[in-house]
């Protein structure tokens, strides 16, 4: 480190500074759009239903037509 005008080395501590206020907003961003992309992941597995669940709700509505 080059030393000030006054021959002192400048304190490490403040060559860094770390603004919390947009730390907070990414971490929110980042959160939001991960629960985001998990829930339209769970809502599209829900409404693509398998092929077996498919065959066994045709099998029900033809025992229940059979029923009839």
């Amino acid at each position: 480190m080059e030393p000030t005008n006054q021959g002192e080395v400048p304190k490490l501590s403040q060559v860094i500074q770390i603004d919390e206020g947009k730390i907070q907003e990414h971490l929110g961003e980042v959160v939001r759009s991960t629960v985001e992309e998990t829930l339209n992941a769970m809502l599209d597995a829900e409404a693509t239903p398998t092929d077996e669940s498919r065959r066994s709700d045709v099998e029900g509505a033809e025992v229940a037509q059979v029923a009839v």
